[in-house]
């Protein structure tokens, strides 16, 4: 799972290396929203020219396409396989299985940013080609209008959808306040509460906030760690706590300790 991720617009060349340098998780290379239509067709080359003649390596490599641009997935379609394939705007697995076609053998991203999208979740993410979903919050606000809670509905829908099919939990949608770190924390927070892990950037200033949030705290990593030596011995315990333990509770104590010590 992917704590940070960051987003480094197509026609911005100058700023592939630093982004791929800042820490993030994941780095995604934007064709879509972060690129004047005008330079669209520059912006594919210089990301398919960067990721073609660059070995894959850590952070993981994403390209976040145009809705329905063939030209988009046959430049993605050329890059090595471990550059995945995010994609703007699903609402049925039409588009996912035409897309698999094109790139074939690709790991996709699937973006929910329509009612459409969030209603088809779970097909969504039972499609082969899908390795995670996540939401486009800014295209569902435009949409559908509402306040917080709709967004915390599609929230726990993508969520359930999501482990449902068995994917990892969806990260979070962009934080567009890029100075408003306060913001950031009590949102990135929300997120997590609602079982998103992770969240995607638009500024490297704001992936530490992320991270910082996402990583256990030292009261829940020495939770953990009592937890699996208490059930060591099976069946059903008591902690110092007093807090009674079973083998139900082990999945959460070894992802918090996979997440402190990764």
């Amino acid at each position: 799972m992917h704590r940070t991720g960051l987003y480094v617009p197509g026609n911005r060349p100058d700023r592939f290396g630093s982004a791929r340098a800042s820490g993030a998780d994941l780095v995604v290379f934007d064709l879509e929203d972060a690129v004047p239509v005008a330079d669209k067709g520059r912006a594919r080359e210089a990301v398919r020219d960067h990721l073609r003649e660059t070995a894959p390596a850590a952070p993981a490599l994403e390209v976040r396409v145009n809705d329905g641009d063939d030209d988009d997935l046959r430049a993605v379609a050329e890059l090595p396989l471990a550059v995945g394939l995010r994609l703007p705007k699903v609402e049925d697995v039409a588009v996912l299985d035409r897309v698999a076609a094109l790139a074939p053998g690709r790991p996709v991203t699937a973006l929910l940013e329509t009612a459409r999208g969030v209603l088809a979740a779970l097909r969504i993410a039972e499609h082969p080609a899908v390795t995670a979903i996540a939401l486009g919050e800014s295209d569902l606000r435009s949409e559908l209008g509402g306040g917080q809670a709709v967004l915390d509905h599609a929230r726990l829908t993508a969520v359930f959808a999501a482990r449902a099919a068995g994917l990892p939990a969806p990260m979070a949608s962009v934080y567009p306040g890029i100075r408003d770190l306060d913001g950031l924390t009590t949102d990135t927070r929300g997120a997590a509460q609602l079982g998103l892990f992770g969240r995607m950037a638009v500024h490297p200033a704001q992936l530490p906030v992320i991270a910082a949030v996402f990583a256990p705290s030292d009261d829940e990593v020495a939770w953990a760690e009592e937890v699996i030596a208490a059930l060591r011995s099976g069946g059903v315990t008591t902690l110092r706590s007093g807090e009674m333990v079973d083998p139900a509770m082990r999945g959460r104590a070894e992802r918090i300790l996979r997440l402190a010590h990764p």
